[in-house]
């Protein structure tokens, strides 16, 4: 079956490529076949790994033009992946540790970021990595991303007992390159998922213990461009897709992977063609989700949800049905669809009932309706188990909006710990400038917004890379330098209510009260609920403009 609806392909400009990537190609290490080298590739990396005090977290992971199999910058090293992974324990492990990292961000004024990253980091290993599988389809970076564990590579559905039989089969057999390939797809796919970035440096020890046994096999080539990409390393995501379509050109993952690094270079047009290809060679979820992103992204949502629909028709697992439907919530709450977004969050967790994006996403379809204390709760569910900066914000937003006791004092609460998972996540090779942008233009540190958005434009041109810019610039009272990029961001026709606020925003204040009146309009007329302290915002400068 083929995700293919017609012939045309995306008509949006892209802008000049990045240059060619670094060449992937280089020595690996010996493979080493002893016991205690097996168990020093395969441990538990030790928790709370941040950057030292008074170390530069916005270093870069690397300098450029490295060789993309080079270490992962200052923080890696060699990670140990063996650890009993049991069921999970309901109560009072994850609860003590939520506690925990609730309790740093209350203090946050009055200790330094590494130790709530630590903390930060005690959660994700001691909580959030015993609650079992969930597959992560939703991130704002790779918002179209599938499992990067192929369904039949582990046998077993709870992606942490997988990983414990290939720990175990690999102390038996360590020269099986298979299975390393495989147990670093998964390592990815369980840091993603978690939220626990501290899992990546083990994925990339894998995926090199695989390589060195068997060069250039694919598995693990694709492995590596997918945890390039989900360390938001997209030159060399590509690069390594490339490498492993050379040598398997139907390889799904490695097919998937180059879509997702063409589109978050922002090279539009040319992962419209990618996506074309995957879906002629290896048509199937993955595929047909990469392509209705494509699609989202030059405002043809139609098309895009259509596709989405054909993937869910062809959506056999649990997981994979949770997955379709959380993209077509995701979807329509895009438009302000909300009672259509509610109604696919819910098939989505009549497939699987811990599926995050969905309960992530019910919540703010919640919240948009009006039932805010629903959307709270669900929230709280979500952070105390997937604590990145989306969900964080969100909630943070959600406390200030409600104002009541304590509620000032809670938003806070979330906003330090963006601040502490971008930490964790740089102290393990994940470039995390979009989210820093993001996060801090509205509520942290305005200077290090516009750096953090500064750096990431000049690594990529996207949609979302032009709107954290101008943002950032606008924080800052660059407002002339912001408008070219919040029409850049505008530019495709990519339905965000957010990108249309911004530039709203950024055209009153630079004088344009026509059109930026017309841009808060378009923006509460396409989503009226799209932010918590957004569409307030957005209501009041458009009362005040008129």
């Amino acid at each position: 079956m083929s995700a293919r609806t017609n012939d045309d392909e995306p008509g949006e400009r892209s802008p000049a490529p990045p240059g060619p990537p670094p060449h992937p190609d280089g020595p690996t290490p010996a493979a080493p076949d002893t016991p205690a080298a097996v168990a020093a590739a395969t441990a538990e990396p030790a928790a709370g790994k941040a950057p030292a005090a008074g170390s530069e977290a916005g270093a870069p992971r690397r300098a450029e033009g490295s060789r993309p199999d080079g270490p992962a910058g200052p923080a890696a090293r060699e990670p140990d992946v063996h650890e009993p992974l049991g069921d999970d324990p309901v109560g009072d492990d994850r609860v003590a540790a939520v506690r925990r990292v609730a309790a740093a961000g209350r203090r946050w004024r009055g200790v330094r970021l590494v130790g709530c990253a630590a903390l930060l980091a005690v959660a994700l290993t001691g909580g959030a990595i015993a609650f079992g599988a969930a597959r992560d389809q939703g991130s704002v970076a790779v918002a179209a991303s599938s499992s990067a564990v192929d369904p039949g590579a582990l046998g077993s559905g709870n992606l942490d007992a997988g990983i414990a039989a290939l720990q175990n089969h690999l102390r038996s057999q360590p020269k099986d390159a298979g299975s390393w390939a495989t147990l670093g797809l998964a390592y990815v796919e369980q840091a993603r998922t978690k939220g626990d970035p501290a899992r990546y440096p083990q994925a990339e020890k894998a995926l090199r213990r695989s390589l060195a046994l068997s060069p250039g096999n694919d598995q693990a080539l694709a492995g590596r461009a997918a945890l390039a990409a989900a360390r938001h390393d997209f030159k060399d995501a590509l690069a390594w897709s490339d490498r492993a379509l050379k040598r398997n050109p139907y390889s799904e993952r490695a097919l998937s992977s180059r879509v997702d690094a063409l589109v978050e270079l922002g090279r539009y047009t040319d992962a419209a063609r990618a996506a074309r290809t995957a879906d002629d060679r290896k048509p199937g979820v993955p595929v047909f989700t990469r392509y209705a992103y494509v699609y989202e992204l030059r405002g043809d949502v139609t098309t895009a949800r259509r596709v989405l629909e054909q993937a869910l028709t062809a959506a056999t697992s649990p997981g994979d049905v949770a997955y379709v439907a959380a993209q077509l919530g995701q979807l329509a709450w895009n438009q302000g669809k909300y009672k259509t977004a509610l109604g696919s969050y819910a098939r989505a967790l009549a497939a699987d009932e811990n599926y995050l994006p969905a309960l992530e996403g019910r919540a703010r379809a919640q919240a948009a309706t009006g039932r805010r204390d629903e959307a709270i709760e669900g929230l709280r569910t979500v952070v105390s188990r997937y604590p990145l900066p989306g969900p964080l914000v969100e909630l943070g937003e959600l406390y200030e909006a409600r104002g009541g006791a304590g509620d000032r004092a809670r938003a806070h609460e979330q906003y330090a710990l963006v601040d502490a998972w971008i930490a964790l996540a740089r102290a393990n090779g994940v470039n995390a400038d979009l989210d820093t942008a993001l996060a801090a233009a509205e509520h942290g540190d305005k200077a290090a917004a516009l750096r953090a958005a500064r750096a990431e434009w000049a690594r990529r041109h996207t949609v979302h890379t032009a709107d954290a810019l101008a943002w950032a610039l606008h924080a800052n009272g660059r407002d002339r330098e912001a408008l070219g990029y919040a029409r850049k961001a505008t530019a495709t026709g990519y339905g965000s209510a957010a990108f249309r606020y911004h530039r709203g925003m950024i055209e009153l204040a630079t004088g344009h009260t026509g059109a930026g009146r017309a841009s808060l309009r378009a923006a509460l007329k396409l989503n009226p609920g799209f932010s918590p302290l957004g569409a307030a915002a957005a209501r009041k400068s458009l009362e005040a403009a008129e």
